[in-house]
């Protein structure tokens, strides 16, 4: 599948589809306390996004054949969940850390992004790993510039985890984002062995560093969807959508 850039017209409507995600996502973060209950997310996102026009990009999402629709309109995952994880009727404890990650579809266009959160009073150990990833996504931001090509951005991003410690999840990452939440080029957050897809003016990315605590090795859960570490550490997940623009730095297309 070939990459595809997007016209000024195109990114205008984007930049409002990542408004919808962004700003929900800060009142999810508000939200997020212990003892709240992972469904009333799910509920909030499905009545915030019909009272903006926004259809849920994620509901009754299968990539391949081998993956049932997602039940969703939210991904919502745990401690050692990295990514994806099903809503479920779960209470949220003192000392978990969240990843929300959400996709809103508007006008056709769609913004993805994901946070982090810690709940309540979290160890040092959660509240640096929740530091080093989301600092990760803003060295990836960074080295997006025009005439650079992908592997700028991979690397900017290994480089930022690796002082850490902390493992780099392998198999998972960004993509390209447009009509489709998923589109080329696939964005991994370790170098590649060659410079990868230009970065031209108009080219959408969803960056989206993930690191586990322990090892960096994952396994898919029964449900056909929630991953999870394997040796059940600790791991975290932040993502943004940008655009390359001309000259500068990219525009971050989902910031509140």
């Amino acid at each position: 599948m070939a990459v595809k850039l997007k016209s000024d017209d195109e990114l205008r409507v984007m930049r409002e589809a990542g408004r919808v995600v962004a700003q929900t996502l800060e009142q999810l973060r508000a939200m997020i306390r212990p003892g709240l209950n992972i469904l009333e997310i799910e509920r909030f996102v499905r009545d915030e996004f019909r009272r903006r026009g926004a259809k849920e990009t994620f509901l009754n999402y299968s990539p391949a054949p081998r993956y049932p629709p997602y039940p969703s309109n939210i991904c919502v995952s745990v401690n050692e969940q990295l990514v994806h994880g099903v809503p479920r009727d779960r209470i949220l404890q003192e000392g978990d850390i969240v990843s929300l990650d959400l996709g809103a579809t508007y006008k056709g266009y769609v913004g993805d992004a994901a946070i982090t959160v810690p709940v309540g009073r979290v160890s040092d150990e959660a509240r640096h790993l929740i530091e080093v990833t989301e600092n990760a996504l803003w060295a990836g931001i960074r080295a997006g510039r025009s005439g650079g090509h992908l592997n700028d951005i991979c690397g900017a991003i290994e480089d930022a985890i690796t002082p850490s410690g902390y493992s780099i999840v392998r198999g998972y990452g960004g993509h390209g984002v447009g009509r489709e939440m998923h589109e080329e080029p696939h964005v991994q957050n370790h170098r590649m062995r060659f410079r990868g897809t230009p970065l031209r003016p108009g080219l959408v990315l969803a960056l989206e560093p993930m690191v586990n605590v322990g090892r960096p090795e994952t396994v898919e859960c029964e449900d056909g969807w929630t991953v999870r570490t394997k040796d059940g550490s600790l791991c975290c997940h932040f993502e943004h959508t940008i655009a390359i623009r001309e000259g500068d730095e990219p525009e971050v297309l989902t910031l509140p």
